[in-house]
């Protein structure tokens, strides 16, 4: 899927990390939140509340889970879920454009 149709989206940005991770909120006309930013080059530490599924659109990334010593590489076209009240490490390797799907 390529865009959202018939949702709402919060005017106001959420930004983290002194500017190095912007989103927007969008609401699905059934209630759903989602999230879709960009996280340009850095290694940021993300913590969650509801389990989330990050959907990449375009870029690199390494992340490591909340617990583990492992990274694992992911681009465009890819996703990895991260449970709920949890963290993740991410580094970003280039500009990440990506959708978060939250629940």
């Amino acid at each position: 899927m390529s865009q959202f149709d018939n949702v709402s989206v919060v005017k106001t940005a959420n930004v983290y990390f002194d500017g190095k991770c912007v989103s927007h909120t969008v609401v699905l006309a059934d209630g759903t939140r989602k999230s879709v930013g960009v996280i340009l080059p850095s290694t940021l530490t993300f913590n969650t509340g509801a389990p989330e599924i990050m959907e990449l659109l375009q870029g690199r990334c390494r992340v490591r889970m909340a617990g583990s010593d492992a990274w694992q590489e992911y681009a465009g076209g890819e996703s990895f879920n991260v449970a709920g009240d949890s963290a993740f490490d991410i580094e970003t390797l280039e500009n990440l454009h990506y959708v978060c799907h939250f629940g």
